[in-house]
């Protein structure tokens, strides 16, 4: 979910790795299995390690792929029935893809899937070859979330759902850590981390709290469902998308020693609706965010006056909107997950008369 932020320290990271092989990787981590429960979020750090979300086990895995070769610029997918060509790779009767990934330096796509309960990492090249990731005898790095909800089924609202599952929502590479949202097992549950890579061990994190404009009512219970890391006046934040559908920003430095912080509503993108999916890309010298979204199409969001001190404070009612200006991508119908390739084009993920198709599309 995920992805390709505006930080520039974790830029500079990524290019300044981009030369080293397999062999120099430069974090040394040691060898060994994982052993994932599930398989959920993906995002890229530097130098090809994966850093992969396994929601049902608590924690967050980060894999050296040692995937070297190939060319983000010169990369292109047109792939009609990915989800069936990943089960027969995987030797699988049917596959659910949670995420995907690209890899900013070689524009192969990694994804996350779960077979059955058998969860898997898949990769796919330039040439539409699909193979299966190795999650043994290979270099790791694992952060347990001790704090996480129980692994077990509760009624909330009439319907039974286990909130161990939203222990991981999103996460992402930020200037040497790696930021983490979901549910904590606390009473105000919406809550982001901010783990040292290679991780040691993981504190309790933050809760977030935010104004939800749909709801007309404060909030902190909530996970975010996908993230961007975004430079606003000079200064690392987050942009984070929750369920019905406000955009919330906050600054990464205001995890640091709290116990909870508070976010502020820059949007609010209508109610009946479930973000999937977030990217932040530059055309023609001003960023925009793009947001794939479960009802209302794919969005593209100006970004301008985010650092405006003041938010949403009063209701929007009835499925309406406000704060950012936005269009919809009508050329993006259909997509469930992004991720920047390169500079002018994104690798969509599209549902489409029951199968999924990986395409290429230039950033609108």
């Amino acid at each position: 979910m995920r992805r390709n932020g505006m930080l520039a320290s974790a830029a500079a990271a990524w290019l300044a790795c981009a030369s080293l092989g397999f062999s120099a990787d430069i974090y040394k981590l040691p060898k060994g299995s994982p052993e994932l429960q599930s398989a959920g979020p993906l995002a890229f750090g530097p130098d090809g390690i994966l850093l992969i979300g396994d929601p049902k086990g608590a924690a967050i895995v980060a894999i050296q792929t040692g995937d070297k070769t190939g060319d983000p610029s010169a990369a292109k997918y047109d792939i009609a029935g990915l989800d069936a060509k990943i089960a027969t790779a995987l030797n699988a009767s049917k596959i659910v893809i949670k995420d995907l990934a690209v890899n900013p330096q070689t524009g192969n796509v990694f994804l996350s899937v779960m077979a059955g309960d058998a969860p898997a990492i898949a990769k796919l090249d330039a040439a539409g070859n699909v193979s299966s990731v190795s999650l043994k005898d290979v270099p790791f790095s694992r952060a347990s979330l001790s704090n996480a909800p129980e692994d077990k089924d509760v009624e909330q609202r009439g319907r039974t759902v286990n909130k161990r599952m939203d222990s991981v929502t999103d996460l992402a590479f930020v200037d040497g850590q790696v930021l983490v949202t979901g549910l904590s097992s606390a009473k105000s549950a919406s809550n982001v981390r901010a783990l040292a890579f290679p991780f040691t061990e993981a504190d309790d994190g933050a809760s977030l709290e935010i104004f939800h404009a749909a709801h007309g009512r404060v909030e902190d219970y909530a996970p975010i469902r996908t993230f961007v890391p975004f430079i606003i006046d000079g200064k690392p934040n987050v942009l984070a998308g929750f369920v019905c559908t406000p955009l919330v920003k906050f600054p990464i430095a205001a995890l640091e020693g709290t116990e909870k912080v508070k976010g502020t509503t820059v949007a609010e993108l209508g109610n009946r609706n479930q973000p999937l999916d977030m990217i932040v890309y530059k055309k023609d010298g001003k960023d925009y965010l793009l947001l794939a979204n479960s009802a209302r199409g794919v969005m593209k969001i100006d970004t301008d006056n985010l650092d405006r001190e003041e938010g949403l404070t009063k209701p929007i009612s009835g499925g309406g909107t406000a704060g950012q200006k936005y269009e919809t991508v009508d050329s993006y119908a259909g997509a469930i997950q992004l991720d920047k390739l390169n500079e002018t084009m994104a690798v969509v993920l599209v549902s489409a008369d029951g199968s999924l198709n990986l395409k290429t599309l230039p950033l609108p």
